[in-house]
C-alpha cells in the first residue's frame, strides 16, 4: 500500500528490520521489498535517530544481526562498501525565493473550540517551524507555541495554551491537503501555497 510506505516514514527503518529478520517465517504473505526500498532510497534523512534505524536494513542486516557481527571481518572493508548513502544522505542548499505558506490551528475537542488562519511568508526551503516561529513572531497571541527537544527532532506540546495530554491522549496532528504529515516540524518543507493545518487530535 502508499506505494511502499510502511507506517511512515520514520517506522521505515524497523519495519524494514522486522520484514527482513523474518522473512523465512513471513510467508505466504508477500510484501514488496524493492518498492519498500525504493521509499527510503528516495528520503532525504536528517535525524539522526532515523539515520540509526535505516542504517542495518540498507546494509542487509538488522539490530538482531549485532550480537553475532563478525567485526574482525568487516573492519578492513573501505567506506564505500560500509555505507553506500550518498543518494540519501545528499545535502541541498536553500533557495532565496520566498514562498506563501497558509496555516491555520484548530480546536474542537476541549474547553472553548477555536478555529484561526494565516498566512506567512518565508523563504523557499524553510521548515514547518520555522513557518510556525514567523507566524507566532507576527501574532504572538494567537499562534505561540511550545515544543520538547526529541531524539526524533522537536515536538509541539502545545498551541494557542492548549496542550496534549498522555492522560486525555490527546495531540497536535499536523496535516497537508488532509493528510498527516510524514516528517516532523523541524523537518518538513512546505511549498509554496500549502496549506498546512494544526489539528488538536485523540489517538
Amino acid at each position: 500500500k502508499r506505494n511502499g510506505m510502511i507506517g511512515n516514514i520514520y517506522s521505515m527503518g524497523l519495519a524494514l528490520q522486522a520484514l527482513e529478520a523474518t522473512r523465512k517465517f513471513y510467508a505466504p504473505r508477500k510484501w514488496d521489498c524493492a518498492q519498500a526500498f525504493s521509499v527510503v532510497y528516495a528520503h532525504d534523512y536528517q535525524q539522526p535517530m532515523a539515520i540509526a534505524q535505516v542504517l542495518p536494513a540498507l546494509v542487509g542486516r538488522s539490530y538482531l544481526d549485532v550480537a553475532g557481527l563478525d567485526c574482525a571481518a568487516t573492519k578492513n572493508m573501505s567506506p564505500g562498501q560500509q555505507l553506500p548513502l550518498s543518494p540519501m544522505l545528499g545535502t541541498h542548499g536553500i533557495p532565496r525565493a520566498p514562498i506563501q505558506v497558509h496555516y491555520s490551528i484548530t480546536n474542537t475537542l476541549q474547553g472553548k473550540h477555536f478555529h484561526y488562519s494565516t498566512s506567512v511568508t518565508v523563504p523557499s526551503g524553510s521548515t514547518l517551524l520555522q513557518v510556525m516561529e514567523v507566524a507566532a513572531e507576527e501574532n504572538p497571541q494567537t499562534f505561540s507555541f511550545q515544543t520538547e527537544q526529541t531524539s526524533w527532532g522537536p515536538y509541539v506540546t502545545s498551541i494557542h495554551g492548549l496542550a496534549g495530554s498522555t492522560e486525555d491522549r490527546t495531540y497536535w496532528q499536523f496535516l497537508s491537503a488532509g493528510d498527516a504529515l510524514d516528517e516532523g516540524v523541524g523537518i518538513y518543507k512546505p511549498h509554496d501555497g500549502e496549506h498546512i493545518e494544526a489539528i488538536f487530535s485523540t489517538y
